[in-house]
């Protein structure tokens, strides 16, 4: 009887030892689905030919307000010298959101930032001077 409890006994503590070196395992996450992957390296080559619409610039410039229509959504400006834009001092028409016309009035010396975009531009921020 002694004999089978040390050999009991030592078994067990070998199933222990070794039970307590093993890894367990990790199920392994999902496959990501096909859209999720990685991007496919940018083709290589000359890129000059292809269609690509520029960045909107932007621009800063002073002028004064000679009109304003809301319902239109466009401001008229007198306006100094607009170097980004490479325009002279002039008096043109712009696009505005209505919303920035509230507290200005015609007559008003103001401050305006520009977004150009193919010639033109529009109004994104203007302030009293």
């Amino acid at each position: 009887m002694k004999t089978l409890s040390l050999t009991l006994a030592a078994l067990l503590a070998t199933t222990s030892l070794a039970a307590c070196g093993r890894k367990t395992e990790v199920p392994a996450a999902p496959a990501a689905p096909a859209s999720a992957a990685a991007p496919a390296p940018a083709a290589g080559g000359d890129m000059a030919g292809m269609d690509m619409a520029p960045a909107d610039k932007m621009a800063k410039g002073v002028g004064v307000v000679t009109a304003i229509d809301k319902a239109a959504g466009t401001i008229t400006l007198d306006h100094e010298a607009i170097p980004e834009a490479g325009w002279p001092a002039m008096t043109m028409g712009f696009k505005i959101a209505p919303a920035l016309l509230d507290g200005v009035t015609v007559g008003d010396k103001v401050v305006f930032d520009l977004k150009l975009h193919d010639g033109s531009g529009e109004v994104t921020a203007i302030a009293k001077q």
